[in-house]
Order: structure tokens, then C-alpha cells, then sequence
């Protein structure tokens, strides 16, 4: 890239939303103080329970007006961190791009790899006479995948890309607003709506909207490690992450009221199935939603969690075992039933997952082609240490470990307390035997708890599932920081617990937090802002540009899963292969066709090609000749490994590799052998790129002919 220049409520109304974050000032449930503390044990901390002390913040009182302008203010700040965060994502890809200066196919260009193939569907939705013609279009599509009709609704995720070009030609914008700009500005929205869902989910916490404050810099100051949307616009995480958090959001007010231990799980449970059959049905049936680990993990929990009682019952270490033999029932049950119903459905689809995962902690084969595709890029390893390092730059990291350490500890006693407990016994049995501590563990916060543990083991394995875990660290991390009962804990340990000492420090402590970032990292906002790029690939454009000028509409491409996306995109001619991974069939005529990286003989390549019904073969020299990889990892590696052949360059091999009787196909062809000539033919090439023409076999003239000969 180049520079460039240039209130409190009604106990009644506790279900709602807003009601769970008003500030519980001066606020004490009778229930919650009726049950005694024996002498020297100390108050309970309210969330072990909700008995000895206040929850939430209720430390001193608040009049009403001031409850309603706290809820009013905590609002009005959680729209303006929304609004910063939509804007600065904008901000910075614009200044990435120069996008407003982009012509319409560098704009399409700038869409990389799969990003480009869910942009194609809203650009083919618009492009449509109408919105049914559109539709009919996608669920028979026979342009992403040549010889093949497909429906596109069933196999990929992109009503999204639907329901905004149907809302695009419904609303009065069009004289003002190009279609592309109504994409992008929805997803940069979105980020808006997920600043919002931490923000909720912090304040519901902690009692006080300065959690979300804080969870909403947090967010916007470690963007690198929070999102990557301003340069993936279309990725599908950028679509559903915000929902995620919405869910733990609206979860997290659902477990504030006490509930029964069927309201604890079932219901939940239910509402997940639900979404999930529904998201079956509005795919066609996509029997990968009926495979999934999830449902088969809900249905194996309901079923043993009806079978199995009295888990409560016997010594502690009877009922520790219990739990064990219950949680392993679980498991083995939902995997069982997860292997039967890939078996009954025949699926196949999301098999190269299960792939990577034992190649990644060496539980199979390292040469499946597959599975080397993910383990040699780098936001499949492991997360780098350099992203802790910059999240405890921002004052996050540490108040985080301290939380998750603490609320760890404080569910591992609960846990062990309940379990102790004799089954049945009630408030008064408990204080007859003189025993008034709590055992409870707020549920909102052990479910908030879980997902973090949870995120942050899928985000240390996988680096890419980081911005799962980041966005939600920060509202964990927050509540820490604002809540009452660290704070309460804390200063019972020391000795010096007041409740005007403890709302100074839940205070003074954010605060001071906030001010601290603001002067650390106001000046390198203001530096990121104004650092100023400009989109340049002339290769690519040339290659567009060549393309759709000077090949039929119905011309088939064969290629590189990330450049064909691109030239559906912007020339929508009919693909071999694309990036949208999760088809079997579709994977093995991959490999087959990235065999012209491989070493194969010319009448190899060219019946392969052929087969997939391609008409024209891209060569990139980047994959080609490609350094960025380091050796075993570069694609014509995997290919070679996965052939049995010897690998390019100084290095050691698998014994039983061979020496390839043939060169690599993207070097010879260029060399304008005959052997070459006779079945392709160059018609396009410049740094980057070169195209060949695949001729059509011609009819054999005479029996005696030993080898077909081909037309152009």
C-alpha cells in the first residue's frame, strides 16, 4: 500500500431489562438479610449468595430522580461509545483504502478471498429484475461451482446479504447512496450493536453503568484484538458476534432473578433448540444443523439429566463422583449421538474440522490436504504472546486474570458447599446447626464466568477465535473493576470495609483507569486517524478488466479458492471451486484443481481441468513461487506431500516420498513446449498473473490414432 496525503423501579418490573440495570442504591432484599452469619465468620459476600449483604450497589441510598438521570446518563453514554466505535472502524477503512476514491472494480477488488463470494450474492441479488427472479437465482445457482446446480440459501449462511437488497430496494436511498456503501455502513452498524450488547452485559454485572463505559474502551482501544472488520467487511463473524453478544446479554438479565433449577437449564436449552431447528429450516433442511455438536450435546444433557437423580444424596465424595460419572455420560452420550446422525444423514460436510483438530494436537495423519490448510496458516496456531502484551498495554489483561482467578475460586467453594449440603435442608435447618453462610453463586455471573473460560481456551488453541474471547474479556474485566463484591471481598480482607470506602474505590478506581487510557492512547488515535493509504493492485485490476472484456459471460474459471471469488465478484463468470469450504465434494475438486501447482504431467492437469468444465486456468506466481510459507507449509508443499512426492528445496523428507517423473505444471507451461502448446494456450499475462486457455478435445480422425488431437 502507499501513503497517500492528504431509577429505581417496582420490585415488579425485575424481569426487564432496564430494570436489572437501574442502581440498586440503598436497596436490600428482606430475604437476603433474614438468614444469621455465625459470630467471626464475617459478613457473606453477595455473590456467594444473597444473604448478609446488599447486591449490586446498594451502598448508600438514591432518590428516585437520581436513579432515573443515572440510567438516562449510563444510556446516553452507551450510545455514544456505539456511535465512536461505528465511526472509528469507518474512519480507519477509509484510510486504509481511499475508498471513496475507488472505482467500482478496486472496490470490488479490495472484497478478499471469501469476504468477495458473500458480497457477490447481495451484488446478484440487486442486479436481479426482481426480488423473486433474485432468489430463484440462488437457490438454483449454477455459476459458483461449474457442472453443478446448487442451492446457495441451503449450502451457505448469506440471507444476510438477501434481506439487505431487499431492504435496499425498498427504501428511498438510492439516489444517494450506493449499494455498496448501504453494505458496509450496515456492518460497521453492527459493531455499534456489539459495543452496546458488552456494554449491557458489564453494567447488568456490576450494577453500574461505568462498567460499560469502561468495557466500551476497552473495546474500541484494542481493536486490533477485537475485531478485524474494517478489512473482512463480509466475514460471517462480523455478522453474528454482535448477536453472540446479544445472547449472553439477554441471558445474563434472564439468570439475575432467582429461578428454579428447571428455569436454570431447561428452558434455556429450549430456546437454543429452537433457533437451531428454525435456522434448519430456513437453510432447506441443511442436514449439517441436525449433525451438529451442539444439538447432539442439548439433547444428550436433557435426556440424562431426566434419567438421572439424586445426585445430591450420599458424602461428598459420592457426590462429587456423581457429578464426574454425570458430566461423563454427557459428553459420551452427545458424541454418540452426534456419530449416529452423521452416519444416518451421510455427512460428510464439516469433516475436514475434526481433521484439523487431531493433525493440530497430533491425534492423525499431518499430510491430510485438508487439514495442512489450516495448520500452516497462521490464525489457525496457537494465540502469539504478543497479543497479551498488548492487552495488558491497555490496562486489561491484569484486572481480567484477577476476576477470572477470584470468581474461579469463589464458584469452586460454592460448588463444594452446595454439594455438601444435605439434600433438602432448608434456612432454618442451617441455622439451627449454626451454619448461616451463603452457598449460592450468582448464576448471571457463573454463566458469564463459563463463556469466558470457555472463549479463552478456544481463543489460546485457535488465534482466530480471539475476537470471540476479547470483546466479552472486557465486560468480565469491567465488572471486576466496578462490581461491589471483589471490591467487598478485597476490603474485608483487609479489614476497612465501609460502604463509603467501598463506593469511593468502585468509583475512584474506574475512573482513574479511564483518565489513565485517555492520556496513554488519545494521541495514537489522533496518529492512527490521520495515517492515510490508498488501495493499489494494477495486476488485479488488469486481470478484471481483461476478463470482462474478453472472455463469454458463461466462461468457466479455474484457480486459487481466493482469486476465483474475486472474479465472481467482479466479471461473474462461472467458477471451478471458491473459498466457502464446507462440502466434501467441493474440497477433493479443490485439491484436483490446485494440481497445477503440483508436479503433473500436462495430459494430467488437462483432463482434471477439463473435468471440472473449466475453459480458462489462472496461475498465480505468488503461489507458484511462494516465499511467505515456510517449507512444508507453502501450498505446492502440501500438494507434493499429499502426491508422495520429494519437496522443492534444501530440507529433509519423509522416507517414502518419491522423486516427481514430471516438473511442476505452473513453471513448465510457461515454457512453450509443444507438449504445453497442444493443450493450452496463453491469453493473458502480466507480473502476477498468467492465463491459459484450456482447448477442446477434438474427435479422433482415424482409429490408429494414438493421442486425441485438440481444437482451439
Amino acid at each position: 500500500m502507499e501513503l497517500r496525503k492528504r431509577v429505581k423501579l417496582s420490585h415488579l418490573e425485575h424481569n426487564l431489562v432496564f430494570a436489572q440495570l437501574a442502581p440498586a442504591e440503598g436497596r436490600c432484599n428482606s430475604t437476603e438479610t433474614a438468614l444469621p452469619h455465625r459470630r467471626g465468620a464475617g459478613r457473606g459476600v453477595s455473590l456467594l449468595g444473597r444473604s448478609g449483604t446488599c447486591s449490586g450497589s446498594d451502598i448508600l441510598p438514591w432518590w428516585p430522580w437520581q436513579q432515573r438521570v443515572s440510567m438516562a446518563a449510563g444510556l446516553l453514554l452507551a450510545g455514544l461509545l456505539a456511535l465512536t466505535q461505528a465511526w472509528f472502524v469507518n474512519a480507519i477503512h477509509e484510510n486504509l483504502l481511499w475508498f471513496s476514491q475507488l472505482k467500482e472494480v478496486e472496490r470490488e477488488i479490495s472484497f478478499r478471498t471469501e469476504c468477495g463470494l458473500y458480497y457477490s450474492y447481495y451484488k446478484q441479488m440487486l442486479q436481479a429484475p426482481s426480488v423473486q427472479e433474485g432468489l430463484s437465482e440462488l437457490i438454483h445457482d449454477n455459476l459458483t461451482e461449474s457442472k453443478r446446480t446448487i442451492n446457495l440459501l441451503q449450502r451457505m449462511n448469506i440471507y444476510q446479504e438477501v434481506f439487505l437488497s431487499i431492504l435496499y430496494r425498498l427504501l428511498p436511498i438510492q439516489s444517494y447512496l450506493e449499494p455498496v456503501y448501504f453494505y458496509i455502513y450496515t456492518v460497521f452498524s453492527l459493531q455499534a450493536v456489539y459495543v452496546i450488547a458488552l456494554y449491557l452485559t458489564a453494567w447488568l454485572l456490576s450494577g453500574s453503568w461505568l462498567a460499560g463505559t469502561l468495557t466500551g474502551i476497552w473495546y474500541i482501544l484494542n481493536r486490533v484484538d477485537t475485531t478485524r472488520v474494517e478489512f473482512t467487511i463480509s466475514l460471517r463473524e462480523n455478522w453474528s458476534l454482535p448477536f453472540l453478544a446479544l445472547q449472553v446479554t439477554t441471558i445474563t438479565c434472564y439468570l439475575r432473578p432467582q429461578l428454579t433449577a428447571l428455569q436454570q437449564v431447561t428452558t434455556l436449552y429450549l430456546v437454543q433448540v429452537s433457533g437451531l431447528l428454525s435456522v434448519w429450516l430456513l437453510q432447506f433442511c441443511n442436514s449439517m444443523i441436525l449433525g451438529s455438536l451442539v444439538l447432539s450435546f442439548i439433547v444428550a444433557a436433557l435426556f440424562i439429566r431426566h434419567c438421572q437423580s439424586g445426585l445430591k444424596t450420599g458424602s461428598l465424595l459420592v457426590r462429587l463422583g456423581k457429578m464426574l460419572l454425570h458430566s461423563a455420560m454427557v459428553l459420551l452420550l452427545a458424541f454418540t449421538i452426534n456419530y449416529l446422525a452423521k452416519k444416518a444423514l451421510q455427512l460428510r460436510s464439516d469433516e475436514h474440522i475434526f481433521k484439523f483438530i487431531k493433525s493440530k494436537f497430533a491425534l492423525g495423519p499431518t499430510r491430510d490436504f485438508d487439514a495442512s490448510l489450516y495448520l500452516c496458516e497462521e490464525a489457525f496456531g496457537l494465540l502469539p504472546l504478543d497479543t497479551l502484551e498488548r492487552l495488558a498495554g491497555t490496562l486489561l489483561l491484569y484486572p481480567y486474570i484477577i476476576t477470572l482467578l477470584l470468581l474461579s475460586g469463589m464458584l469452586a467453594v460454592a460448588a463444594l458447599q452446595n454439594l455438601s449440603r444435605p439434600k433438602g435442608s432448608s434456612a432454618e435447618e442451617r441455622k439451627g446447626s449454626g451454619d448461616g453462610r451463603p452457598v449460592a453463586f450468582r448464576p448471571d455471573v457463573a454463566y458469564n464466568l463459563l463463556h469466558t473460560l470457555f472463549y479463552g481456551l478456544l481463543a489460546f488453541s485457535t488465534m482466530r477465535m480471539k475476537y470471540i474471547w476479547t470483546g466479552h474479556m472486557c465486560a468480565v474485566a469491567a465488572y471486576g473493576v466496578c462490581g461491589t463484591e471483589l471490591w467487598t471481598l478485597l476490603l474485608n480482607t483487609l479489614r476497612c470495609n465501609t460502604k463509603v470506602l467501598l463506593r469511593l474505590v468502585r468509583y475512584a478506581v474506574p475512573l482513574a483507569m479511564i483518565g489513565c487510557l485517555y492520556y496513554k492512547f488519545w494521541p495514537k488515535v489522533m496518529e492512527e486517524l490521520s495515517e492515510l493509504r490508498e488501495f493499489y493492485d494494477p495486476d488485479t485490476v488488469e486481470l478484471m478488466t481483461w476478463i470482462s472484456t474478453k472472455t463469454p459471460k458463461q466462461a468457466v474459471f479455474a484457480g486459487s479458492m481466493q482469486l476465483l471469488a474475486g472474479i465472481k465478484l467482479c466479471t461473474g463468470r462461472v467458477l471451478t471451486n471458491h473459498p466457502h469450504y464446507e462440502d466434501k465434494d467441493l474440497r477433493e475438486r479443490t485439491r484436483q484443481v490446485y494440481q497445477v501447482y503440483a508436479r503433473r504431467s500436462p495430459e494430467e492437469v488437462y483432463d482434471i481441468l477439463r473435468a471440472a468444465g473449466a475453459d480458462y486456468v489462472v496461475l498465480e506466481n505468488s503461489i507458484c513461487y511462494e516465499r511467505r510459507h515456510r517449507r512444508g507449509c507453502r501450498l505446492r508443499d502440501l500438494l507434493d506431500l499429499a502426491n508422495g512426492h520429494i519437496m522443492d528445496g534444501p530440507g529433509e523428507n519423509d522416507l517414502d516420498l518419491v522423486p516427481a517423473t514430471h516438473p511442476r505444471f505452473c513453471e513448465a507451461v510457461k515454457m512453450d513446449t509443444a507438449a504445453y502448446n497442444a493443450l493450452f494456450t496463453r491469453t493473458f499475462q502480466n507480473k502476477t498473473f498468467h492465463v491459459y486457455r484450456i482447448k477442446k478435445k477434438r474427435k479422433k480422425s482415424t482409429k490408429g490414432s494414438s493421442e486425441p488431437s485438440v481444437t482451439q
